[in-house]
């Protein structure tokens, strides 16, 4: 099984008990090919959505969603790397990172590395990357005071950003009344 990840943008915002209730109502037709959801971070202004699930290959997860009839257009494979001893935490800000061409993920994480000093200045805590299989697209969660610090971090740090947002995790074990935050 592989991780997958769905990307979407929305005019309309989103609740987070809204993108769960969605997402399980597709249960049927991910069952059908082995894709299973593992969860998402909906911004917190409700309008961006990164959906991540497992599955045997993208193509299951692109086929069951369409199925399900969610937009599959920026759909990818990828990785998750997880910093030791932060088991369970997703933190509160992603920060997007695309490149023209393919990087290792070791290039990025010396950078990040370099920059700790800058990322504790603020208060950021890096907690996780989600990194394409294609190795030219990366999402990293935080935990952070908010999304600015983090911005401002990264900047000093000189890391590479597309942008940076605040969000929330929305879990299929979460209660029907609430998303959750985990923890970091």
């Amino acid at each position: 099984m592989i991780d997958i990840f769905v990307e979407r943008d929305f005019t309309t915002p989103l609740a987070p008990e809204f993108v769960r209730q969605l997402t399980l109502a597709a249960q049927d037709c991910l069952d059908l090919h082995r894709v299973a959801w593992q969860g998402s971070l909906l911004a917190r202004d409700g309008r961006r959505l990164v959906c991540h699930f497992r599955g045997p290959d993208a193509e299951a997860a692109r086929v069951g969603l369409r199925q399900a009839g969610a937009d599959v257009s920026r759909l990818w494979a990828g990785t998750v790397h997880q910093v030791p001893g932060t088991a369970g935490a997703w933190g509160n800000v992603l920060v997007e990172r695309a490149f023209a061409a393919p990087v290792e993920l070791a290039e990025i994480q010396a950078i990040e590395d370099a920059g700790a000093a800058c990322l504790q200045n603020h208060r950021v805590r890096f907690l996780r990357t989600l990194f394409s299989r294609d190795r030219r697209r990366m999402l990293c969660l935080y935990q952070a005071p908010d999304a600015e610090s983090v911005r401002i971090a990264q900047r000093q740090a000189g890391l590479p950003m597309e942008s940076a947002w605040a969000f929330r995790w929305v879990s299929p074990a979460a209660s029907a009344s609430a998303a959750s935050t985990p923890a970091a």
